[in-house]
């Protein structure tokens, strides 16, 4: 196990306490004073030398001395020097908190631009970063403020962080042994079917809601059918049926014979020989129009089949024009092209051979002889006329090209030129025989005689109109016979109908204790339901309490005098986390003294140590409310109100003192 023992700490200027030094040797110590000497600050230095904050764990705190109107005096060094055992080994940490003064340009006067902290490991300076490494590789800070004040785990910590501390050092309690330890929970796994307690649970809670919810509705559903159900008092379903089928008898008959009188043997005969006379007028109007017709739809099909000819045509003289139009810009192209070949040619024809030669030697500077230089320029002028000669041929080939692609394109437009004559003509003729179908086609038509001209239509039509005129006449003295057979229709309709919505009545109610009996039924299913939930909301509520007394029981027996309270009983019956320290049944946070607070405190840091493997001095602030300090392993250095000790006095533990005198 790690352990840390003080040996020392010096303060200087810090909180108030201008020099004082604290030699505790790794024992433990009693510290007295009077109020307001510095008890306090002593465990305020310890903890900002470590980690930068006091003992109520507020890192902005006021580290800088006052002057008695409560101004700060300047210009000071605040230092606080530990000297501690590690595992047997001494180490000596130091923290110096300074203010900056600056002499800015062209004053004469220092301003104070702020604090500066420096940092010491056994004398020797280092940064921050490696004076914080030290101490995060000796222990992590909550712990190690768990371990050195009693009050921290109970005043410091919020519940849920307390619950879980408990339940890393002494170990939850798994539901597999919660059900194993109660027989009554053996159906329990089977019911949950994979989720947890909690979700259960709710599952259980919004299904109860639901039931609630339906079984309040049903007997108001209940109620509302039987409002709106039907009387059948003085009806008898037998005679409501034997009268109504009475009644569709009789308005079938009524029926029957209005159709008879509607369709008489002479309006038959009549409409019969109407029909007749349709047929032969449809065979008089095709015969009409038979021979004008046909002579007409030919014509109008021959004008079409021509008119598309001639747009062909018209399509191909467009595409000899345009491809007329592409070779006239090409041969003026070519054109412009010999122009230029020519004046080329015209250029090297003109040139002329010049000869320009040093006639001196280049190494002794005597002239050369004639013969030399005449056979140089001999040379000279026999390349020159070979390189001109050589220009003018390739310029020749490129004019004589260029004539024949301009050549192929004038015969290509001539042959254009006939086909376009050619077409033109083709083209007038067209236009001309369709002029001609068209005067052709105005002629047909005018010829066309209307069928309403033709004598036999016209006689066959009249006919007709005389037969209709005679069907109406005989349908409107039956018109009156009609209406009155109507009527009567109409008051056995409204018999029937009274009838049938009397009848109508057994169905409805029928239907209306079909639907009683099935919300009965649900009724019952839900109740049910509801009585199952029940069991297992008592189930699960019996593993919760199973599992708080074990859980409880677990915890409670890693501590002497501390006992933890995990759960609590909610008015509707159900559990709710918390996590209240007890001593003796009382809670810690209402109505224990501090002497039991400081006891209790100790107790948790004596089962966190064993859990943590280390132990670290522990300072006990208003150590005079306790008479006897429960057994601790580790260094302990109380903190003792004295009224008649004006400045801090520390007393060695009994041994020591003895080995002192």
């Amino acid at each position: 196990m790690k352990e840390i023992r003080l040996l020392s700490l010096n303060l200087k200027n810090f909180k108030g306490i201008r020099s004082f030094s604290l030699e505790a040797n790794g024992e433990n110590v009693r510290v007295y004073g009077d109020n307001a000497t510095g008890k306090t600050t002593l465990f305020d230095a310890f903890i900002w030398l470590l980690f930068d904050k006091d003992s109520n764990n507020r890192k902005d705190f006021a580290i800088k001395t006052l002057d008695k109107n409560g101004n700060v005096l300047h210009n000071l060094d605040h230092e606080v020097e530990g000297v501690f055992l590690v595992d047997g080994k001494q180490l000596t940490l130091k923290k110096v908190f300074s203010e900056k003064w600056t002499k800015k340009r062209g004053s004469v006067q220092t301003e104070f631009t702020g604090h500066t902290t420096d940092y010491f490991i056994d004398g020797v300076p280092v940064k921050k970063k490696e004076y914080d490494q030290l101490i995060s590789d000796l222990i992590d800070e909550d712990i190690f403020k768990l371990l050195t004040s009693p009050s921290y785990f109970n005043e410091q910590l919020k519940w849920q962080d307390r619950r879980k501390i408990l339940l890393e050092v002494c170990g939850d309690v798994s539901d597999e042994e919660v059900i194993a330890s109660n027989a009554s929970l053996a159906k329990l796994p089977e019911i949950l079917n994979g989720r947890t307690i909690e979700n259960h649970r709710k599952v259980i809670a919004a299904r109860r809601a639901e039931i609630n919810k339906e079984l309040e509705k049903i007997p108001v559903r209940i109620d509302e059918i039987q409002l709106n159900t039907p009387q059948l008092d003085d009806l008898d379903k037998e005679v409501l049926e034997e009268e109504i089928s009475r009644l569709n008898t009789e308005i079938d008959e009524k029926m029957t014979l209005i159709s008879n009188i509607r369709n008489g043997n002479a309006i038959s005969e009549k409409q019969k020989q109407i029909q007749e006379i349709e047929i032969e007028l449809l065979q008089i109007k095709q015969q009409h129009e038979a021979g004008s017709k046909d002579e007409l739809y030919k014509l109008k099909a021959r004008i079409q089949e021509e008119q598309s000819n001639l747009n062909i045509l018209q399509q191909k003289i467009e595409s000899i024009n345009y491809q007329q139009k592409y070779n006239d810009e090409n041969i003026q192209s070519i054109e412009k092209r010999l122009e230029e070949l020519r004046n080329e040619w015209y250029q090297v024809n003109l040139e002329e051979f010049k000869h320009e030669m040093d006639c001196t030697c280049p190494t002794c500077g005597q002239p050369l002889p004639e013969e030399q230089v005449a056979a140089a320029r001999e040379k000279a002028l026999a390349q020159f006329n070979l390189d001109k000669a050589k220009r003018l041929e390739e310029i020749t080939a490129k004019g004589k090209q260029g004539k024949e692609q301009k050549e192929r394109f004038i015969q290509e437009n001539e042959k254009l030129a006939k086909e376009l004559e050619k077409l033109t003509s083709q083209i007038q003729e067209k236009q001309e025989l369709i002029s001609k179908l068209n005067e052709k086609l105005k002629v047909v038509e005018g010829a066309i005689v209307d069928v309403t001209e033709n004598p036999q239509y016209v006689a066959k039509l009249q006919e007709k109109q005389r037969l209709q005129k005679e069907i109406d006449e005989l349908r409107l003295a039956a018109n009156e016979s009609i209406q009155s057979i109507q009527m009567e229709i109409v008051e056995l309709k409204s018999k029937r109908s009274q009838l049938e919505s009397d009848l109508a009545k057994f169905s409805i109610v029928e239907q209306t204790e079909k639907r009683i009996k099935e919300l009965e039924d649900q009724e019952r299913e839900l109740a049910a339901e509801f009585e199952k939930l029940e069991h297992e909301l008592f189930l699960t509520e019996e593993f919760i309490r199973t599992k708080v007394n074990l859980l409880e029981e677990k915890i409670n027996s890693r501590f002497k005098y501390a006992r933890f309270k995990l759960f609590e009983t909610q008015i509707n019956g159900g559990l709710q986390e918390v996590c209240e320290t007890l001593y003796n049944g009382v809670p810690y946070s209402s109505g224990l003294n501090n002497a039991a607070r400081i006891n209790v405190g100790l107790d948790i840091i004596n089962t966190l140590s064993e859990h943590y493997g280390f132990k670290a001095p522990i300072f006990v602030d208003n150590a005079e409310a306790v008479t006897k300090l429960i057994d601790v392993d580790s260094q302990v250095i109380c903190l003792i109100v004295s009224e008649k000790d004006k400045q801090l006095r520390v007393e060695l533990p009994e041994k020591q003192m003895k080995e002192a005198i």
